[in-house]
């Protein structure tokens, strides 16, 4: 009996970031600039590479670390960082999914900063506890969000 033939593994091949300083620094370099759209931009990365579950809390430890970083704890916004996680992830597994430019002009409504109001009361996304941590829509569920 002979053993079998080991399978070649490329070296070339780099593995994709899926830590949030490398993802940061990759939207960014693309654009020199960190906006909206490159917010969206990070969370398809993670949400890509890791699934939504796993995203959340990165790009939640993230952001938090962030503004803790800049001395302003109080910027950070829980529910909202979750939730543009959950809207990018309805998204992300689609056929278009697999180009950042692609799958923004398939759904531009991720690029319009109030999308979230279209699921939660004001006076919900204003509460303390939503900025603290994970509330559930109060207006309607997650679900594709269409144009």
């Amino acid at each position: 009996m002979t053993a079998p033939t080991p399978v070649p593994v490329s070296v070339s091949a780099p593995v994709p970031a899926t830590d949030f300083a490398s993802l940061f620094a990759e939207v960014k370099e693309a654009t020199g600039r960190f906006g909206h759209r490159e917010h969206v931009h990070l969370t398809w990365l993670a949400v890509r590479r890791l699934g939504v579950p796993a995203a959340a809390d990165l790009i939640g430890d993230g952001i938090r670390g962030i503004t803790l970083r800049a001395g302003v704890p109080e910027k950070f916004h829980a529910t909202l960082t979750r939730a543009w996680v959950e809207l990018v992830g309805r998204h992300a597994a689609g056929p278009d999914a697999d180009d950042f430019a692609r799958f923004l002009d398939r759904h531009p409504q991720l690029l319009d900063k109030e999308l979230p109001a279209r699921f939660y009361r004001p006076e919900t996304l204003d509460s303390p506890r939503a900025r603290a941590g994970w509330v559930e829509p109060d207006l309607a569920p997650f679900r594709t969000v269409s144009r």
